[in-house]
């Protein structure tokens, strides 16, 4: 299935933007605080055309049908199923977000937009986000609306709050606008200051390996929402706007006030947030291979203090840390998903390998593994 087995309108442009990978950072995002993604090569593309018209029209290649809405009629309310993260973000440029204001849209032609991917659905590599954002970027040229990537992460960021229902922060947007290659992005959710840091996997004969165990998870429901209900539950209770305001200093104190399960989703935010700038500065100073330790306190802390691992994601990790793994992790918002391993090249197979055997050994659903390297953030192709 092709752009032109569907519409008739004349191809203008094509835009792709990346899915990304968190190499450490989980749940900080929306606490204002620290994140280290890297945008990965894996990427969704939409082929666009123009209409003569106010329609916005969306169709895929994993998916029959097209979805249709009009410029003059966006509802979040009535958006649903994932054509929501593509009329949502037509809505929220003419909404405008936090810093951003409203686009004036009244001049703005429909469009005919072809979705593919090969970004893993539900694996915790934010396929959603790569969506929003090559549809956005897209829109931001063809409508002449002059936004940065920055800007365009808020936009990506209130679509998926507001028209898609799903809470989440401004990590996945910001890595899949904003990546480089072999770099991660270290951010600071609060000012949205953004760097760029310098990787050298290659250099250091290390490859990033995903364990893609295929639990899916949803983040619009369940237990992202109460998790971050949890810690603005103990934000409020410490006194703070957020709990980027609190560092390790502050946790006796957190355990005096909170109860214990409240105590110990604060405890993973400020304990993550640190080690967010540890990873940065063993980075700079000593290279790769030294954050191994960072990201093995990583799961830990998910598992036991955020509570948001499953077995099959404790499984991948155990066995590539036992296998040789530098350091491995969950990653992405949990409740299934995705691990990462950073492994020495010469130890891949090895290592992929044993995952497969443990799960078989376990009876769990058979994973994928792939290698992912840090790749160029959204952008025209054609």
């Amino acid at each position: 299935m092709t752009f032109t087995d569907i519409f008739d309108t004349d191809v203008v442009g094509r835009w792709a933007a990346p899915g990304r990978v968190n190499l450490i950072g989980e749940h900080t995002d929306y606490n204002d605080g620290f994140v280290l993604p890297l945008a990965i090569d894996r990427q969704t593309t939409v082929t666009v055309g123009r209409r003569s018209d106010r329609l916005l029209r969306v169709a895929s290649s994993f998916e029959d049908g097209v979805q249709e809405a009009s410029l003059d009629a966006l509802d979040p309310a009535a958006l649903a199923g994932w054509s929501a993260y593509v009329h949502g973000i037509a809505w929220a440029l003419g909404e405008g977000a936090r810093g951003v204001p409203a686009s004036d849209l009244s001049g703005a032609f429909g469009l005919d937009v072809f979705v593919e991917s090969d970004v893993p659905v539900g694996a915790g590599l934010s396929s959603s986000a790569a969506l929003e954002c090559s549809v956005a970027v897209a829109m931001n040229d063809l409508w002449e609306l002059g936004l940065d990537g920055p800007a365009l992460a808020k936009i990506g960021q209130r679509s998926e709050n507001d028209a898609v229902g799903a809470p989440t922060g401004i990590m996945d947007q910001s890595a899949s606008l904003l990546g480089r290659v072999d770099s991660a992005v270290f951010l600071d959710c609060r000012s949205l200051d953004a760097e760029v840091i310098d990787l050298g996997f290659a250099a250091a004969g290390l490859e990033l390996l995903v364990i893609d165990t295929h639990v899916e998870h949803a983040h619009a429901t369940g237990g992202y929402v109460a998790r971050r209900a949890s810690c603005e539950r103990g934000a409020e209770a410490l006194g703070v706007s957020s709990l980027r305001d609190l560092g390790v200093d502050d946790l006796p104190r957190a355990a005096e006030v909170l109860d214990d399960e409240t105590f110990r989703r604060v405890r993973h935010v400020v304990t993550e947030n640190q080690r967010v700038l540890d990873t940065v500065r063993t980075l700079r100073l000593e290279g790769p291979g030294a954050i191994g330790s960072l990201l093995d306190a990583s799961h830990v802390s998910m598992r036991d203090d955020f509570e948001i691992s499953v077995p099959e994601l404790d499984l991948a990790v155990a066995t590539a840390q036992a296998t040789g793994a530098v350091g491995a992790r969950m990653t992405g918002g949990g409740f299934g998903g995705a691990a990462i391993a950073l492994v020495p090249t010469d130890l891949r197979e090895a290592v992929s390998a044993a995952v497969v055997r443990a799960f078989a050994d376990a009876g769990f659903t058979a994973p994928t593994l792939f290698v992912v390297h840090a790749a160029e953030g959204a952008r025209r192709t054609a």
